[in-house]
Order: structure tokens, then C-alpha cells, then sequence
């Protein structure tokens, strides 16, 4: 608990020693240096958005595989199976040392693998058998509601009004997005159970990711033992004979799978780990929120699925709610 309030202690810190580092440097030097900083600022955030926005694309590859008969735990394996291939390429051509981790916070990375991934894709994936796809998506985006109120025990966070807004209009602007309202959705209650659950999972990503980050990994070590403890677990949930009769002799199918999985698995997840390095576990869960937006778009755009009003509304609230969790409204007006 502690090391979270020396953190942002040095950190204010920090900025300060570099606010005066700067007045002392030549005029450029220090032009750059601000403008530097500014950018920081943006950065993180802008991480979590991209990730949201790749998830959101995550319907180009279900249905790519649904389409040759593969099931979702299927998919699940697949997407931990190839992202951990790639991360540790990626590792060994460019940085070793992010291979190497203490034993003793191997829980941190089980968490974010095996409590996390894999867990709200298995309560996820059974949500859509027992109810209907927008109740399970509304369901899913509980996350942010877990992740604030985990994170204010936790790690302190403070539960402001404002974020309490945007959090309460995103979670609506999904619920319009997603078509549960005004229109029809299937309820019962070992599906809404099963959501839930999927909302926990999701959100433990954030709780365990941020203990990791604290520890000093960083965004590829978290990433790459998330999905090697993800692909150990789905290794035995998921039938690999359906996926070696779908993918042999089918090369065009595997190229399109690995592009696929990269941008949907690999990239958001490097970002989203990035991204809480920078901002608040509950302003990351509420930024990550454009995803079912996207997702709808994808929809309109590629499947030229319909739009009504009811969608357009929700779009608006969670395009909103970003801007809501970003905006400083302590910051009073210059005079």
C-alpha cells in the first residue's frame, strides 16, 4: 500500500526536478524537453484507447474461424497459443533480459493468465450459450465497476465523483451499443452469473498487471508469461484436433489467423499493460470502453450489419465518457 504513495511522491518529485532541469537548460533544449513531457502526458491514455480500438476488432477473427468450425475455447487457445510464439521471438531478438522474472511473483502473472485471461474467456464464451450476445457483451463491461472499486482498496484510488460519472455512462453506452436496450435480450440467471464472472476476470488484467508493473516488469515480460500461463491452461480446456483438421493444408487460413490474433491479442494487450504504467486502473478500464464501439462499427462497416438510433446514442455516451475520465475539471480557468 505504501509503495504506492512513495511512487507518486517521487514521481511529483520528479516532474519537479525536471521542471527545473529544464529552466536551467538553453532555451531550445528546454522548448523540447516541455514539449516532451506535454506528450507523455498523452501517451498512456492514447495507449489504452489503441487498445480498446483492436479489441474491438476481435469479431474479424472469431468469425473467420467460427466460419470453418471452430468453437471459442478453440479460439482462445489459439490466440494464447500464437501470441505466445511471437512474444518470444520478439524477446529473443531484441530483449533477452525480459525473460527473467523472480519466482516468487510468478502469482502475478498467473493471475493475469490464468485468473484473468483465460478465465473470463471461459465464463465469457459460456455467457453467449445462455444468453444473448448483447447481454453477454453489457455483462463483460461490469469490468470497469470491479476494477474501481478493487483498485480503491487495493491501491488507493481515489473513487471521485467524476470518474463514478464516466464509468456509470460508459457501462449505459454499452448497453445501448450493444442493442440490450430497445430491443430484445434473453436473460436467466446462471447467465447473468456467468457474466459477472466474466466482468471479474476481465477486470483482474488491471489488478494483476498493475502489481506486476509495480514489481518493475515491463509490458513484454507481463504479456509474454500472461500468455504462456493462458496457453498451459487452454492447452487442456480446448479440442487441438478440431484446430489441426481445420488449419492442415489450409496455409491462407493460417496466414490470415496469425495476422489476425497479432492485431487483436498481441498488440492491445502490449499497449494496455503500457498504458497502466500511466494512468489509474479505473480510468484504463473506462478509456478501454470504445471497444464494443468499434466492434459495432466493424459490424456496420464489414458486415454491413444495421445501425439505429439506439446504437448511435450509445456510441455517443461512450465516446463521452473518454472524454469525461481525461478531462482535469479541478484545474480552475486562468484569470
Amino acid at each position: 500500500m505504501m509503495s504506492v504513495r512513495k511512487e507518486s511522491t517521487s514521481t511529483k518529485s520528479k516532474h519537479i526536478n525536471s521542471e527545473n532541469s529544464a529552466d536551467a537548460l538553453p532555451e531550445g533544449r528546454a522548448s523540447a524537453l516541455c514539449r516532451e513531457q506535454r506528450l507523455g502526458k498523452y501517451i498512456f491514455p492514447a495507449s489504452v484507447l489503441a487498445a480498446g480500438c483492436m479489441w474491438g476488432l476481435m469479431g474479424l477473427l472469431v468469425r473467420s474461424l467460427g466460419a470453418v468450425g471452430i468453437a471459442s475455447m478453440e479460439i482462445c487457445f489459439i490466440r494464447s497459443i500464437v501470441t505466445l510464439i511471437s512474444l518470444f521471438l520478439i524477446i529473443i531478438l531484441f530483449q533477452r533480459s525480459a525473460l527473467r522474472i523472480k519466482l516468487m511473483d510468478i502469482w502475478c502473472f498467473i493471475g493475469t493468465g490464468a485468473f484473468s485471461v483465460t478465465f473470463f474467456n471461459f465464463c465469457y464464451f459460456k455467457t453467449m450459450t445462455l444468453t444473448s450476445l448483447s447481454v453477454a457483451a453489457v455483462l463483460l463491461y461490469t469490468a470497469p465497476a470491479f476494477v474501481m472499486l478493487m483498485s480503491a482498496v487495493l491501491f488507493q484510488e481515489k473513487l471521485l465523483l467524476q470518474k463514478i460519472a464516466a464509468l456509470v455512462i460508459a457501462f449505459l453506452g454499452c448497453a445501448f451499443v450493444s442493442g440490450i436496450v430497445g430491443g430484445a435480450g434473453a436473460l436467466s440467471a446462471k447467465g447473468i452469473l456467468y457474466g459477472l464472472g466474466a466482468g471479474f476476470g476481465y477486470a483482474l488484467y488491471s489488478i494483476f498487471g498493475r502489481y506486476a508493473l509495480q514489481k518493475g516488469y515491463d509490458s513484454l515480460t507481463i504479456s509474454f508469461y500472461t500468455f504462456l500461463c493462458s496457453s498451459i491452461c487452454t492447452l487442456f480446456l480446448a479440442d487441438r484436433g478440431i484446430v489441426a483438421d481445420a488449419f492442415a493444408g489450409n496455409s491462407t487460413l493460417i496466414c490470415k489467423t496469425i495476422l489476425l490474433v497479432l492485431i487483436v491479442t498481441l498488440f492491445p494487450y502490449l499497449f494496455y499493460t503500457k498504458g497502466l504504467s500511466g494512468v489509474e486502473n479505473g480510468t484504463a478500464s473506462v478509456l478501454a470502453s470504445v471497444e464494443p464501439v468499434v466492434a459495432t462499427l466493424v459490424g456496420v462497416v464489414v458486415y454491413k450489419e444495421t445501425l439505429n438510433l439506439w446504437n448511435v446514442i450509445g456510441i455517443g455516451m461512450v465516446l463521452f465518457s473518454i472524454v469525461l475520465i481525461n478531462v482535469d475539471l479541478s484545474r480552475k480557468p486562468a484569470e
